[in-house]
């Protein structure tokens, strides 16, 4: 049994009534979004682990095989990709199954008391999505490497800490933009409370990275390519909505995501 049917109807429903985001102070950049999910497991009464800000994912559930990773968005703002911090999204870690909690607020938060110590603001749009719907390879582990002998007097190391930067379902897709939809599997079964609002498929592609290398004189990086096996397998997913909200479908978009992050320059 599943927990994200009831994780996002009362989140759907939080928006609904109007729960607002509490924000402490203008510093406060990135977990204001993430408490106020912690409260409607707290409204499920879900037991859950937050060892810390940096684990993953950031919500491990204690009574089900499950985990949920948040990432808050300031809308208008960075739609087509988000920055995951030292773990490549996927839909499986660690023996748990893997959601994406993806929510967007305002992003000029003057008219709610910008300028104050608590700022209360509304949750703009929601999609949480199964993490295979953002990659569904889970044979990849994460690891960071050092290398030792770097400068004048070869005593300084190099921390390979790798940050990953993955579409998100808002550009995955056409039709969840202002509304709260819920992307899983094929095989994942919904109750009576919800309603089916698209088929979504995502194909794996021909080739992908295999191994990069960094060049420290001239700054230049460069990639090993590997022929997918999988190549074309089709990865379906059902797109879901409460039955009191749109109608709206939701279909994958027509924007070539793949492409246009080989172009990126993410120089800091």
């Amino acid at each position: 049994m599943t927990t994200c049917f009831d994780v996002f109807y009362e989140c759907a429903q939080a928006i609904h009534n109007g729960e607002l985001i509490e924000k402490d102070s203008v510093k406060d950049k990135e977990f204001h979004f993430q408490n106020w999910f912690q409260k409607r497991l707290d409204d499920l009464k879900y037991n859950y682990d937050l060892n810390g800000r940096n684990s993953y994912p950031d919500f491990r559930l204690v009574s089900s095989p499950e985990g949920y990773e948040i990432k808050g968005l300031a809308w208008p703002g960075r739609e087509k990709d988000y920055d995951a911090n030292s773990q490549v999204p996927t839909g499986f870690h660690n023996g748990r199954d893997i959601f994406y909690v993806f929510g967007r607020y305002p992003a000029d938060l003057t008219p709610y008391g910008g300028s104050g110590h608590t700022i209360k603001y509304p949750v703009i749009d929601l999609v949480i999505c199964h993490g295979d719907f953002l990659n569904a390879d889970h044979s990849y582990i994460h690891k960071n490497k050092s290398v030792k002998g770097f400068g004048s007097y070869g005593d300084i190391m190099i921390r390979d800490r790798k940050m990953y930067v993955a579409p998100t379902p808002f550009a995955l897709t056409d039709g969840t933009t202002g509304l709260c939809t819920l992307i899983v599997p094929d095989t994942y079964v919904p109750d009576k409370r919800f309603k089916e609002v698209g088929t979504l498929i995502r194909k794996e592609t021909q080739r992908y990275v295999q191994s990069y290398s960094f060049n420290l004189e001239t700054n230049e990086i460069s990639t090993d390519w590997a022929m997918n096996s999988n190549v074309n397998k089709e990865h379906k997913f059902k797109a879901y909505r409460l039955k009191d909200a749109s109608d709206k479908q939701v279909s994958m978009s027509n924007i070539d995501l793949t492409n246009d992050s080989l172009d990126e320059d993410y120089d800091e």
